[in-house]
């Protein structure tokens, strides 16, 4: 078995991943996220990772109400950094397969070939329909069914030279993207859904996987790989996970709960409703324990003993080939998190 990987989910959103008034609030700036990726390199990480949002969630915080492009951001960080993957992300719905072919054709030079795609299958109706780019005659498996096709054809634009093609979705006629990409791009992709699981078990490198519980995610990592297997393939399976780490287990516990007492439960809200809840319910569950309402993932809590124990029961315990962490302010807690945990993670 290969060993763990470990990175980070950049900041790209003001605000970064704890959705509260009383934690620190990562400002969505290139400044910002490039030293976070050069501590993350300077540290060990093997990947840095960024999103792609379109809109915020509003709320007292404006929490994510102002974000970098994702590809772009990555381009520059490439060339900032010369061990750490790059992982950028996609929106399919967004951007036409031939123009991604030559912009990661493109960042393969600029990282020299560390680059890395997480195809993203535009979900959030809210995000798009302000650009006029929803369609509402798409269901959820049709937005897969696109995306499988336009991914085949990227694909196609990094290994041909003249790609025609006249498909459900899209047509090229004698289309060419040179130069092709030194190496093919890490693909990777998440999603619960069957469609999404196929989705990746067919075509992606990693997978990233939610479940309340440990051995949730094992049961969705052991689907995937099986999947995968079915299609003559082996995929890596990743799960995100926040460190909130202190000097002891009771200064960790008391910086958890100071983040949680400022939790902005509008934009909390605001959130769950553009997953497609009704507000009553996007309310309801907003009203749980507020600790925990202002964090996006799974949190491990205290100090160097403890947070290194949780994380190797995260990999142990669930069959997870990589761990994608987020930190509350990175550049104060990466370094720590170099020092007095990692090692012994490596270890």
């Amino acid at each position: 078995m290969s060993p763990a990987e470990f990175g980070t989910f950049l900041p790209i959103g003001n605000g970064g991943w704890i959705m509260s008034e009383t934690a620190p609030h990562p400002q969505a700036t290139y400044a910002y996220n490039r030293e976070a990726a050069l501590i993350a390199e300077g540290i060990g990480l093997d990947f840095v990772m960024s999103m792609a949002k379109w809109r915020g969630y509003g709320g007292r915080t404006d929490h994510w109400g102002q974000t970098l492009e994702s590809m772009t951001m990555m381009s520059a960080l490439a060339e900032a950094t010369e061990r750490v993957k790059i992982w950028a992300t996609v929106h399919t719905n967004l951007f036409h397969p031939a123009l991604v072919a030559k912009m990661f054709a493109t960042l393969d030079q600029v990282s020299n070939g560390r680059c890395g795609m997480n195809v993203v299958v535009g979900a959030y109706e809210h995000e798009f329909s302000q650009m006029g780019q929803w369609r509402e005659d798409f269901s959820h498996d049709d937005r897969y069914r696109y995306t499988q096709e336009w991914l085949q054809l990227v694909e196609r634009l990094w290994t041909e030279d003249s790609v025609t093609h006249h498909g459900e979705f899209f047509t090229l006629d004698d289309c060419q993207s040179r130069p092709h990409p030194s190496r093919r791009p890490t693909l990777i992709a998440a999603g619960r859904s069957q469609a999404g699981l196929r989705f990746q078990a067919e075509h992606c490198d990693g997978s990233f996987l939610t479940a309340p519980d440990l051995p949730g995610l094992r049961a969705a990592s052991d689907d995937v790989k099986r999947l995968a297997a079915d299609h003559g393939r082996s995929i890596r399976t990743y799960a995100m996970l926040t460190v909130v780490l202190g000097q002891t287990d009771a200064a960790a516990e008391a910086r958890f709960r100071e983040y949680g007492r400022g939790y902005d439960a509008e934009a909390i809200t605001n959130m769950k409703l553009s997953w497609g809840l009704p507000l009553e319910r996007a309310m309801s569950m907003t009203a749980g324990d507020e600790a925990h309402e202002a964090f996006q993932t799974a949190v491990v809590v205290g100090g160097p003993d403890t947070v290194t124990e949780r994380i190797r029961a995260h990999v142990d315990e669930t069959g997870l080939d990589g761990i994608m962490l987020v930190f509350p302010d990175y550049l104060r807690d990466m370094p720590e998190f170099g020092e007095l945990v990692l090692p012994r993670l490596r270890s």
